[in-house]
């Protein structure tokens, strides 16, 4: 008796929960697909991963806490062979070479969630990657100019890009402290040296900053 095919497991992490019901509804109409979690921001996804071991990850890009890029290199370290798909409204080419640099194996825009999702899923499966077709030529013709340079971002340590969106954020050392698990002069001592390596010296340079490399919502 030949054992029953496995099912593809899923995971979602949006921090939207309309948003997620949505690309759910789409990935179940798929034969074989079995959405086994879903997370609010980037921090829960990780812990969602490590849990369940799912086959792959849904993930969008702006998630309060821990967003879904920083989420992404370290799902792409600890967990090699989970495929993750970056599902977002984010159409900027710098955003795509971020998430392609940090490990993502598609990366799929919102707006075309609907007809490319199925089509991405299975690319991806196959060990293949995958661009939505409306960024894959315009991304095609700027590779050799943009595809190897890194950002002033990707130049910070982990620890310091999840502080770094902490404070854009608005939390103070203490709940950072609290939120990471960290004393408040570890804290403390992160910060100076996220300020140093950005030759900024303030709070609102540094959620400017924040604002500008995607890591919160621009509300200026």
């Amino acid at each position: 008796m030949n054992d029953p095919v496995k099912p593809i497991r899923l995971v979602l992490a949006d921090d939207h929960a309309l948003v997620r019901a949505g690309v759910r509804s789409e990935l179940e109409r798929l034969p074989g697909v079995e959405v086994v979690g879903e997370a609010g921001d980037g921090r829960e996804a990780l812990k969602l991963v490590r849990s369940l071991r799912p086959d792959v990850v849904f993930i969008d890009i702006s998630m309060p806490g821990l967003n879904g890029l920083e989420a992404l290199w370290r799902l792409s370290l600890e967990f090699p062979e989970v495929r993750v798909i970056v599902l977002s409204m984010h159409e900027n080419e710098e955003y795509v070479w971020r998430a392609m640099r940090a490990g993502a194996a598609g990366y799929l825009l919102k707006k075309a969630a609907t007809d490319e999702i199925g089509t991405a899923l299975q690319q991806v499966l196959k060990g293949e990657n995958y661009l939505c077709a409306e960024l894959a030529a315009r991304l095609a013709k700027n590779f050799p100019k943009k595809g190897i340079t890194e950002t002033r971002l990707e130049q910070l340590t982990s620890r310091q890009r999840e502080i770094l969106q902490l404070i854009a954020e608005g939390r103070n050392t203490k709940e950072i402290a609290e939120i990471l698990e960290l004393g408040t002069k570890t804290v403390e001592a992160h910060r100076m040296k996220l300020m140093r390596n950005l030759n900024m010296h303030n709070i609102p340079g540094l959620v400017r900053f924040a604002a500008q490399a995607g890591l919160i919502e621009r509300e200026f």
